[in-house]
């Protein structure tokens, strides 16, 4: 087995040596848990679970065998496991790098592909791995290329000097539809596109101007006049396809006198005059959610001055915009979310939950209460009442407004075999094959901020990272059925707070090492334990982890 310790410096191998927990940065002896070494077998735990988060501990039992200790039952886990953050990298890798710098920009993973160069601005090529422990890839190379212009990327498909493209504009569908030369594959719209609102921020720190703007804008025209075919309005936040989504939870109608009525009655109540100036930030990055960023937000502009909302209109870089939102540091914004795994988990939970990140401001336990507890639930029928409550929660506290279920899809030259779209954004490229040529180019609509996806959130990341990088699980190529990965199999205890993984043996990683339990350890704990020193990345947020595991183990105090 791979001695994950020898990279280490002297003084930690005594202290691993010894089986003690590694002291956490800055928590002296209020240190939560952390690392320790039983024989070169690994182990993260928490010291309890008081912490707050949802892991006991991560345990390499031996060398191909690892084990979750959960704090609560967790019925959603494999599905959880499954996603591209939660891909396995060496142990070595991660500490050579200190948790960033070539962590962020040169993955090393055990995918199909592996990373020959990223030329910043303009592409990333990937090359077949030629040791890929599972069907190698059909083409020998892989490019990534991105442009925010739909009719951009459809010239260059219709040209021939790409082979597939992300997201067609809304008006392209018909066209790439009766084009005998290419082939449209179109995504169920298991997404959605919302207005966040930072109630922190003044005056939408008083629901009642919250409720004025989900009553003063009309949801129906910007679907019928922006998206494309396969679109609907947002009833609520979740898909509807989706387990969650809760039809006797009605939303608020279009109403902008009730939404004026309102604003007075906030503005009576706080003082503060009308109208209200405030600023509405986006980035101009077309996604499935959103196929007309500009346009949407200056029709959105024009519908909240007709009801005494003053918007300046922020344009922000991608990863910038990303970062902000996360940090809660913009009032009004425009994002959306599109399916990681199809469970109420992960759309409720990651953006309302407890440890949810900070773009919608304070966090309100009427939601984030029943959230824990549908969470902890294996039967559906149990689990339902509390999501009916939860939607009903975020409608009437409005910590955002859902406004659209976007269809998208992906569209490829005709002659491209294997060619699909994914309903969860993650095409598979290595089962594509151009009988014309040795690789696949396709253009998607941004460049990455970063290629360590523990640390990123964005799907243009994401579905490079998808190529490089597993999990432990996967999910089905253009499906959402969660399939064996670097697992071959898996069993959890009956009160689905212990799973037991079992590794594939022999499985490589692109620098030549070999994956072990060492490996899953180190992955999972340096974005659990906030005390680590490797607890990196790019920019440190960590929001999938946080959002759907429960929190952070050593996080630093919260300081006003």
């Amino acid at each position: 087995m791979k001695a994950v310790v020898r990279l280490l410096p002297l003084a930690l191998l005594l202290v691993l040596a010894l089986g003690i927990a590694l002291p956490v940065a800055g928590q002296d002896d209020a240190s939560e848990g952390g690392l320790t070494d039983n024989g070169g077998l690994l182990t993260y735990a928490a010291t309890s679970c008081d912490y707050g988060g949802g892991f006991q501990s991560i345990e390499a039992v031996d060398e191909l065998t690892v084990r979750f200790t959960l704090c609560t039952p967790d019925p959603a886990f494999p599905a959880k496991v499954a996603f591209t953050s939660f891909a396995i990298l060496p142990s070595e890798y991660i500490e050579s790098t200190g948790g960033t710098g070539d962590l962020v920009t040169a993955p090393i993973g055990t995918g199909p592909y592996m990373l020959e160069n990223w030329e910043l601005g303009s592409e990333i090529v990937l090359t077949r791995f030629e040791d890929y422990w599972g069907e190698p890839a059909i083409e020998p190379t892989m490019i990534f290329r991105w442009n925010a212009e739909a009719t951009a990327r459809l010239t260059e498909l219709q040209a021939g000097t790409i082979d597939g493209i992300d997201n067609p504009g809304a008006g392209d569908f018909e066209v790439i539809a009766s084009d005998p030369e290419l082939a449209l594959y179109e995504r169920e719209g298991l997404n959605v596109f919302y207005l966040g609102i930072n109630n922190t921020v003044e005056p939408f720190d008083n629901v009642k101007v919250r409720q004025a703007l989900a009553y003063g804008i009309d949801r129906e025209r910007i679907v019928e006049n922006f998206y494309p075919p396969g679109s609907s309005v947002a009833d609520q936040f979740m898909p509807t396809s989706i387990f969650g989504y809760t039809e006797e939870v009605e939303p608020f109608p279009y109403d902008p006198e009730m939404a004026r009525q309102l604003l007075e009655e906030a503005a009576a109540e706080d003082g503060f005059e009308l109208p209200i100036e405030t600023t509405l930030s986006y980035r101009d990055v077309v996604r499935g959610y959103l196929p007309q960023p500009g346009v949407v937000a200056q029709d959105l502009q024009a519908q909240l001055a007709e009801i005494g909302v003053n918007v300046t209109i922020d344009l922000q870089e991608s990863g910038t915009f990303i970062d902000n939102a996360d940090q809660g540091n913009l009032s009004l914004h425009l994002l959306g979310w599109g399916a990681d795994y199809t469970d109420a988990t992960n759309f409720l939970d990651y953006h309302f939950g407890a440890t949810a990140s900070a773009q919608f401001g304070d966090k309100f336990p009427e939601i984030t209460e029943p959230l824990a507890q549908g969470a902890q639930l294996a039967d559906p029928e149990d689990r339902y009442p509390f999501y009916v409550e939860a939607n009903t929660a975020v409608r009437d506290l409005v910590p955002m407004i859902p406004i659209a279920h976007g269809g998208s899809g992906t569209a490829f030259r005709a002659d491209i075999e294997g060619a699909h779209s994914s309903p969860l954004g993650n095409e598979k490229f290595s089962v594509m094959e151009d009988p014309d040529d040795d690789n696949i180019i396709w253009m998607q609509n941004g460049e990455p901020a970063g290629l360590y996806c523990a640390d990123e959130s964005d799907g243009e990341a994401l579905r490079v990272c998808e190529q490089i990088t597993e999990a432990l699980l996967s999910y089905e190529t253009a499906g959402t059925a969660v399939e064996p990965g670097l697992a071959e199999s898996w069993e959890a205890s009956d009160d689905l707070m212990t799973w037991t993984f079992n590794l594939r043996p022999g499985v490589s990683f692109h620098d030549g090492s070999t994956l072990d339990a060492n490996d899953v350890v180190m992955s999972y704990g340096v974005q659990w334990d906030a005390g680590s020193p490797l607890h990196v990345g790019r920019d440190g947020s960590f929001t999938y982890f946080a959002a759907l595991f429960g929190g952070f183990l050593n996080a630093p105090e919260v300081t006003e």
